[in-house]
């Protein structure tokens, strides 16, 4: 899909050649273009089929096109069990048309959550994914199953850390992030490790649709892996996730964010044993998103790759709107005033955690 395919029109006309290539029923349905909320994808409602094409702008894991469609799909299909994930119900493959290929994917109706009030519905659809048993180590492929998961997101988010000298800091700003990462670093030396189950690793509020019945569905897996679910906790209530999404904006108290971290404990058969890693593993989930916000600043104003594979933030992939949406955002959680808010809240945590 050529870097500048967020108008309607070239969006629309690719995904019909696609159907008609593939001979689906589909080709001639009516198709109606969602707005351009995500870095990632492009969503088009196919009218009366129930259903979305969810159409990658690149590889948010590094993948080639075909591989990350592949992992993507693996994302749902490892939680559909859950109960709160849409069904996949058919592939488009990589081709001239599509050149990162695209998912359709069960359309879920509902409105967007709304926070406080429907945390108690997001830890129960965590508590659903997480207590999903832990396949065979051969059986987990092609999610990521790191030998060990909090080394390997150290890593990652050392890696993006790289950034963060030319996203250009406030010195008081840097500074706190480096002492949350030397705390960080502190953590993983315990030799214990919380459990390992599939998390989704991108579950801010933003990404779940609530339905009449009040379930809660996690409608954007690309992600997923094999990990510790305080991460999925973490990413579900941290201010540089509740504030990310225009329609779920919300900034919510130490209060609430312990009760929704009660919630899932109540819920999910790994809650107790997870109990002494909320806090370390909400520290790791900010320190990678902050980390992301800085690879974001630096890389988005390059011009979009030539090829389909790959991890490709560049601008050029997303409408003007949503570019200066995230810019603000970005802008906001490198700020000193918001990083000191985030690290004040973790040592609250930490004492309402007992940690």
């Amino acid at each position: 899909m050529h870097a500048a395919m967020h108008d309607d029109a070239p969006l629309q006309a690719a995904l019909r050649r696609a159907l008609r290539d593939a001979r689906s029923a589909l080709a001639d349905a009516p198709l109606e273009p969602l707005g351009d909320k995500g870095l990632a994808h492009h969503h088009v409602r196919i009218v009366g089929a129930g259903l979305l094409a969810r159409l990658p702008k690149q590889s948010q894991m590094g993948l080639d096109a075909g591989a990350n469609l592949a992992y993507e799909r693996a994302c749902y299909q490892r939680a559909a069990a859950s109960g709160h994930v849409p069904r996949v119900e058919g592939v488009l493959p990589v081709s001239a048309a599509l050149p990162r290929g695209g998912l359709l994917i069960e359309e879920i109706v509902g409105r967007p959550a709304r926070l406080p009030d429907d945390l108690v519905a997001i830890a129960a659809a965590f508590a659903a994914i997480h207590s999903l048993p832990l396949p065979e180590p051969t059986l987990r492929a092609p999610l990521i199953d790191a030998a060990d998961p909090l080394a390997a997101l150290r890593v990652e988010i050392d890696v993006q850390a790289v950034h963060l000298e030319a996203a250009a800091l406030t010195a008081g700003a840097r500074a706190l992030v480096d002492r949350v990462r030397a705390q960080f670093v502190r953590d993983g030396e315990r030799a214990a490790r919380p459990p390992r189950r599939l998390i989704a690793f991108d579950g801010h509020p933003g990404n779940f649709i609530v339905r009449d019945d009040g379930r809660a569905v996690l409608v954007d897996l690309e992600k997923a892996r094999y990990s510790h679910p305080p991460l999925d906790l973490a990413h579900a209530t941290l201010y540089t996730s509740t504030t990310w999404d225009v329609d779920t904006y919300a900034e919510l108290t130490v209060s609430q964010v312990q009760g929704f971290y009660d919630a899932w404990q109540q819920r999910c058969d790994v809650g107790a044993e997870s109990r002494p890693w909320f806090v370390p593993l909400r520290a790791a989930m900010w320190l990678w998103s902050v980390t992301w916000c800085a690879k974001w600043r630096v890389l988005s104003p390059r011009e979009a790759h030539a090829s389909a594979d790959g991890e490709d933030w560049s601008r050029e992939h997303s409408s003007e709107a949503l570019i200066a949406h995230v810019r603000d955002r970005v802008d906001d959680y490198l700020s000193r005033s918001s990083i000191e808010r985030v690290a004040h809240e973790l040592e609250r945590l930490r004492a309402a955690f007992g940690d």
